[in-house]
């Protein structure tokens, strides 16, 4: 992706210079060790810029080129690969997942008692379910009720527990769905599992097919399941506030933390010892990934591009497009269905496509944007947009959990927005 003048492309370099500014106040206050961003329109990258430090003990700086933990902001390159496989006949969006993965056949759902208080499904869990996270799956790190509470004693994400994605995902079928499929919107497992049938579909593993089939094509050097030998000097470490803030506040009403002060910021994962140093055992789909904000880029350009990027095609633009339509029943929003804020973003007037929320309401959801804006983000606070109506992506990395600590999100948008001068 080329980098040109911001003017070139409507956008006025005095004003970006705002998000410079921003992400300097970021790391002096304490809130952030280091942090980039990048602002691509109409195709072309018209501001890039990177501060602060990827390892404080170090004083190693953060850089334009840093790797770091995407977690979440997997969910879309996962969801892109089963796309694919959905353009080649694989599946149909309606099709039960028993129908590849058996084990989910008698799933019990959970009754809001015991965990062994439980009912059958009254219908079945669908690959439509497991895209737009209305599966009745769940996360451990919820920490509010019975079900979340089986993930974590069953410790899913451990690798001495499970030796691979199959194994996972058999015993994530073996706790009672938190919810009937198709009920509420609740962030889970969905993708992990969405990851498995990307594997059942095309007779590889998740990470054989992103490699090969989305990251190589796209020259997405830098994106894998672990960090490759050549890049272990880039990697940022992870940090987490000195006081406040876990996991489980992402769900929870942002008020009481929006301004807090977190005391400056505590070692999570060093970068010299992290487990992503090593190759991953299990490939989760939901939140395995590494890479760089260049790599992120260019799959966010693709996207927008109508499945396209430099020649090289992944999806149709229909495809695209489909993706990015409200999947949610009767066109509702998240906050319609059960989850009212996440990751301090008010989800009144969003709902979500396939792979990512989509933006229904500017007004309704108190953001300056475009409707029809297709997001994500990850548990170490990075982000990413795409505006179609404005031709124009934005990335943000750093390596802050949880997501829910600063409204660094909403912050982000304005500094970006204000910049349009056409």
């Amino acid at each position: 992706m080329e980098t040109i003048a911001p003017e070139e492309v409507g956008l006025c370099g005095i004003r970006l210079e705002r998000i410079g500014t921003w992400l300097q106040e970021q790391v002096d206050s304490g809130r952030l060790a280091g942090c980039s961003a990048l602002v691509a329109r109409e195709g072309k990258i018209a501001y890039h810029q990177a501060v602060g430090q990827r390892d404080v003990a170090q004083a190693l700086p953060f850089t334009k080129d840093t790797v770091v933990r995407i977690f979440s902001m997997t969910k879309p390159i996962t969801t892109v690969a089963a796309m694919m496989l959905y353009e080649r006949g694989a599946f149909q969006f309606d099709d039960p997942v028993a129908l590849y993965l058996p084990e989910f056949a008698h799933t019990p759902v959970w009754q809001g008692g015991a965990i062994n208080e439980t009912e059958p499904q009254k219908d079945p869990m669908t690959v439509r379910h497991l895209m737009t996270h209305t599966s009745g799956l769940t996360y451990g790190f919820m920490q509010a009720n019975a079900v979340d509470a089986a993930y974590r004693e069953a410790r899913l994400d451990d690798p001495r527990q499970v030796s691979d994605l199959a194994q996972m995902v058999q015993c994530i079928s073996e706790i009672p769905l938190l919810c009937q499929p198709g009920s509420q919107w609740n962030y889970s497992v969905s993708t992990d599992v969405l990851g498995r049938l990307v594997e059942v579909w095309s007779g590889k593993s998740l990470r054989e097919f992103i490699l090969q089939e989305i990251c190589q094509p796209l020259n997405m050097q830098d994106t894998d399941f672990h960090v490759s030998d050549v890049n272990h000097e880039r990697f940022a470490s992870l940090y987490v506030p000195a006081s406040g803030g876990d996991m489980s506040s992402v769900g929870r009403s942002s008020s009481k933390y929006q301004t807090a002060d977190r005391g400056g910021l505590k070692l999570q994962d060093a970068a010299t010892t992290s487990h992503y140093l090593r190759p991953a055992t299990i490939y989760s789909g939901g939140g395995g990934l590494v890479g760089s904000i260049k790599d992120y880029a260019r799959f966010c350009q693709m996207l927008l591009n109508g499945g396209a990027l430099e020649n090289v095609r992944l999806l149709s633009r229909k495809t695209v497009e489909y993706m990015f339509q409200n999947q949610l029943p009767d066109n509702r929003d998240m906050a319609a269905m059960g989850q009212p804020v996440w990751s301090e973003t008010s989800y009144d007037g969003i709902g979500f496509g396939l792979g990512g929320a989509v933006v229904l309401d500017p007004i309704k959801a108190h953001v300056v944007t475009s409707p029809g804006e297709y997001h994500w983000g990850g548990a170490a606070s990075t982000f990413f947009w795409i505006d179609p109506e404005e031709d124009l992506t934005c990335v943000f990395f750093t390596q802050l959990m949880p997501s829910s600590t600063y409204p660094i999100r909403r912050e982000l948008r304005v500094r970006v927005y204000q910049a349009l001068v056409d």
